[in-house]
């Protein structure tokens, strides 16, 4: 739907340019748009009005995994954290001229503010839900509606390029308690003939499985870069090793065509931030497994979007690859969704990054217990980050 000064662009534009739907859409937001909103100064004070924004670059000293946390202050004294991937100096600006002055319980009003700004809109978004969790002394999953679940099955990706290094790291993520992992689609994929990424792939996921101590389940990452033909002809030949889903496989226009010729689940979703897209590949009937990026996202959107997935009896598998305060609401968003599947968290080989992530929030946190991490208890994220630990491993301003 339209917003903003709707009737001054209707005006502008030739009827024959929009069609008769977007008229009428037109038309109601043209309306909608002379309604009141919510102002700073017509809040009655709750002392979780926003008053500050402060941000914390940082890097894994070893794998260089980059993210950003920020932390909302309030005038009760209430702070709420939150996390993405990048925020730019821009990006922080055009935040603070919405958030401050802002009660932290206008996060839908806020995360409508912000849209244009995803990530920065996600880590936003986990901040003020933290707050709020806070200051009423209950976890966030409680105050979306009570958990679904008190565990929530996890799965990690496998790092290297090499089988080498692919088998070392299936080692290290059984024994810190993982039994589903993502395999990487060998980088050469498109580049190579497809009988040749059907043999490599077939011969990597076959070592790793005889290579497993116990059970394990497998997903194959891949990074969109297949045509449509090669992607079928890969997912057909991988129908009998029995992979919980190909994920990425080819570029969203071909997902439809692949899907109604093939038997493997599909998973798509890593790099959109609009429910309309999940809406049309659900429509199309173009992914059984839905994978918005919380990083990308937060925890309100991407509710939405499993909302819309749920209709379509498909289910959500949201994707993480950044710090532990976003497995902290990674796991509040597990404990909420009906038709949540499995959660990725990034399991790090190194031994200096994985003390960094214990160090900023504690290190039970993303301790895995037989394949599942047990939900945070506590009140909002149910973490307790060590600002002293923000300020130690904090990037300096270039």
């Amino acid at each position: 739907m339209l917003g903003g000064n709707a009737n001054q662009m209707l005006k502008n534009l030739p009827a024959g340019m929009l069609q008769a739907k977007e008229l009428r859409r037109a038309r109601l937001a043209a309306f909608a748009a002379g309604q009141v909103g919510i102002s700073r100064d017509k809040v009655p004070g709750s002392g979780m009005e926003i008053t500050g924004l402060t941000h914390y670059p940082l890097r894994e000293p070893a794998s260089g995994r980059v993210y950003n946390i920020l932390k909302i202050q309030t005038q009760s004294g209430v702070s709420g954290f939150g996390e993405t991937g990048h925020i730019s100096a821009g990006e922080l600006a055009q935040g603070k001229a919405h958030l401050l002055g802002m009660p932290c319980t206008s996060f839908e009003v806020i995360r409508n503010k912000l849209q244009s700004l995803p990530g920065l809109q996600a880590a936003v978004n986990m901040a003020l839900l933290d707050a709020i969790g806070k200051s009423v002394h209950a976890p966030i999953y409680q105050l979306l509606g009570g958990p679904t679940r008190f565990k929530a099955r996890v799965m990690t990706p496998l790092e290297g390029a090499s089988e080498a290094e692919l088998l070392a790291s299936l080692e290290r993520a059984q024994a810190a308690g993982f039994r589903a992992f993502s395999v990487p689609l060998s980088p050469t994929a498109g580049r190579e003939t497809i009988r040749a990424t059907i043999f490599a792939t077939l011969r990597r996921l076959e070592k790793l499985r005889a290579a497993a101590k116990g059970p394990a389940d497998f997903v194959l990452a891949g990074t969109g870069e297949l045509n449509g033909d090669e992607a079928l002809a890969l997912s057909g030949a991988l129908e009998q090793f029995g992979l919980l889903w190909f994920d990425e496989p080819c570029a969203m226009a071909d997902l439809a065509s692949l899907t109604r010729n093939n038997v493997s689940p599909i998973g798509y979703g890593r790099k959109i931030h609009q429910s309309s897209m999940f809406l049309e590949l659900l429509r199309d009937e173009a992914a059984d497994v839905i994978r918005p990026d919380i990083g990308l996202n937060g925890i309100s959107q991407i509710r939405r979007m499993a909302a819309i997935a749920v209709t379509y009896y498909v289910a959500v598998a949201p994707y993480h690859d950044a710090g532990p305060v976003t497995t902290a609401a990674s796991l509040h968003l597990a404990a909420s969704l009906p038709n949540f599947f499995i959660q990725q968290i990034p399991h790090p080989k190194s031994e200096p990054d994985r003390r960094m992530r214990a160090d900023l929030a504690g290190p039970s946190l993303e301790t895995i217990d037989n394949g599942f991490a047990a939900l945070p208890t506590g009140d909002g994220l149910g973490i307790t980050v060590n600002e002293d630990a923000l300020e130690k491993y904090r990037e300096p301003s270039s």
